[in-house]
């Protein structure tokens, strides 16, 4: 599969040279807000200001200072590979090449302030490209992970009435297959090396592009990304986040959790449909003038990791525990990573076996951070903070994380109970603003004056949380999370499935798998069970994104005779995880 990449456009005649030429002819002065006061506001202490946008606030302003040469000295984006393609922009470049793709936007696809857009990229450049010029035109911007089906798109454009969508050649198909049921899409446009018949290529656009756009004027309040997150019930729900608590809203979480400074590479390794991506890939880093190294890696390669944190100056690893585990079944001592410091961690908990086994073989600690897409990291290990192997750390700034019981009172440490934050007199800035058309779902995350996780845990004497399990029946697997209702829709499509339940089950290297219970219609019954269970994870794989498929499939004559499908579920899972 190959791609356009902005390094390949860019080179004739429109090369970064050029294109630095231009910034500098067109480039304006700006005020935008003091830095010092990001830690204040970020700690609400200070009230948030009326008018924010990350790109124009924060992002212009390292460009001035890169042009005043005061730093920082490392490029904003660093993208590779892994075949010999090499890309670095600077904060001005990244600034220029955004403005660039903001009048794409505002152009071409014809999209206004408040319109969506679907993003559903790998790890290319044009990815963090898009994100930006989202910002800078008030558009709102959706991502999706590449294992999106033809299905899982359609609900997608359906549900968020995205009037634009970007992709590459090998789900245009997809897309091309569900467009026609999708009212509201307009617009489709391909990052590609060649064309293809309705869409627009990105790649022409971009050259043919304005080289100046006036950013917009967005309140703190306004919103700026959805992100769809999967549930215990029915299909994935749409989180939105605001230019405040997405632009401002991680400043504390690279400082502190992520430790960055102007002189950091951090390597983020989260899907980019995913708001890990957004965490560690742009907000996290670029607050503090940290450059993101990107490699472009399809497939998760244990070796081509390894060897690319000996290559690269690398200082900062943000990765799933699944990463973690797979990495410490090598040697590793036979790799030298000289310039790794900071090692962090999230999505689901690190065996503490695991983080022993990193630490001995690097000399490196392992950081867990416990978060969720509606309100970002709830809890941390802190640089310098004393870790307790297993725990999710202490609360992270501005969050006062308690553990509650049913009736919304504060359990004393020890007991178990529902993971919450404090609320006083409004909702930290945080949080995201809502679950879009839902708003029965985002009620029910508020229990008198708490923010209710879904999780459960406890709290030792020291204040350390710990993990004990979701209190819904959302599967946490290598950090994506999977609603059992979609994997169950999918199963029930077979005929050979007249019934099935969904729960997590124990797994060495992930953590928790998906694994399906099944009861056959009676005609299947005898067929050779191993080949069906393999027929069964394959249809899974087609019918929804293929990291959702049950690894794991027990036959069984009946399911448990239970009112609803959650009850049933919960007595499966505990049987499975050996608590009855």
């Amino acid at each position: 599969m190959k791609i356009l990449l902005p390094f390949q456009v860019l080179r004739s005649p429109w090369s970064i040279q050029t294109l630095c030429r231009l910034f500098h002819q067109y480039h304006k002065t700006f005020t935008p807000l003091d830095f010092s006061n990001y830690e204040a506001i970020s700690r609400c202490e200070q009230e948030v200001p009326e008018y924010f946008n990350f790109a124009s606030d924060v992002l212009d302003k390292w460009s001035q200072i890169e042009k005043e040469r005061k730093g920082p000295s490392n490029p904003a984006l660093w993208w590779i590979n892994g075949k010999g393609g090499e890309m670095k922009w600077s904060f001005e470049e990244l600034g220029f090449v955004s403005q660039k793709v903001a009048n794409v936007l505002s152009g071409p696809c014809g999209l206004q302030r408040g319109d969506r857009l679907i993003v559903i990229l790998p790890r290319i450049p044009e990815w963090w490209l898009l994100n930006v010029a989202c910002m800078r035109t008030g558009v709102i911007f959706i991502p999706g992970t590449t294992q999106l089906t033809a299905k899982d798109i359609c609900y997608r454009l359906l549900a968020s009435k995205a009037k634009c969508i970007v992709t590459i050649d090998a789900l245009a198909p997809a897309v091309d297959s569900v467009a026609s049921k999708c009212q509201f899409l307009k617009t489709k446009l391909i990052v590609s090396e060649s064309s293809r018949a309705e869409w627009l290529n990105f790649g022409d656009l971009l050259k043919a592009a304005p080289a100046v756009h006036n950013c917009v004027k967005t309140k703190s309040q306004d919103p700026m990304a959805i992100y769809f997150t999967s549930g215990t019930t029915g299909f994935p729900k749409m989180v939105e986040h605001s230019y405040g608590s997405f632009g401002l809203g991680f400043f504390l979480c690279g400082r502190y959790w992520m430790n960055l400074t102007s002189s950091d590479i951090v390597w983020g390794m989260s899907d980019t449909g995913w708001v890990k991506a957004a965490i560690a890939n742009v907000f996290g880093p670029w607050f503090h003038g940290t450059c993101v190294f990107v490699h472009a890696m399809p497939q998760f390669d244990p070796e081509v990791m390894l060897n690319t944190l000996c290559r690269y100056p690398v200082t900062t690893l943000c990765s799933a525990p699944t990463v973690y585990r797979m990495l410490v079944q090598h040697d590793l001592t036979r790799y030298a990573f000289k310039t790794l410091k900071h090692c962090l961690s999230g999505g689901e908990p690190v065996n503490p076996e695991v983080m022993a086994q990193w630490k001995s073989q690097t000399g490196l600690s392992i950081y867990d951070g416990y978060g969720q897409t509606e309100i970002g990291l709830i809890c941390g290990n802190m640089k310098g903070m004393k870790i307790k192997p297993g725990s999710l750390g202490k609360a992270a700034p501005p969050y006062d994380v308690q553990i509650i019981d049913e009736n919304g009172s504060v359990l004393p440490p020890g007991k178990e109970g529902d993971i919450a934050v404090k609320i006083n007199d409004k909702r930290p800035f945080t949080f995201f603003t809502r679950y879009v058309d839902d708003p029965v779902k985002t009620a029910s995350t508020i229990r008198g004056n708490f923010y209710i996780t879904g999780d459960r845990g406890s709290m030792d004497e020291d204040g350390y949380i710990w993990f004990m399990g979701r209190s819904d029946d959302v599967i946490i697997s290598s950090g994506y999370r999977i609603g059992p209702f979609e994997v169950e829709s999918a199963l029930i499509q077979h005929p050979a499935v007249a019934e099935s339940a969904v729960v997590s089950s124990p797994d060495p290297v992930r953590g928790e798998v998906v694994k399906a219970f099944v009861v056959l219609s009676p005609s299947f019954k005898s067929q050779d069970l191993k080949k069906l269970a393999c027929e069964l994870q394959d249809h899974v794989k087609k019918v929804t994104a293929p990291y959702k498929y049950p690894r794991k499939i027990e036959f069984v004559e009946q399911l448990p005779k239970t009112i609803t499908g959650k009850i049933r579920r919960n007595e499966l899972r505990s049987k499975e995880w050996g608590q009855i």
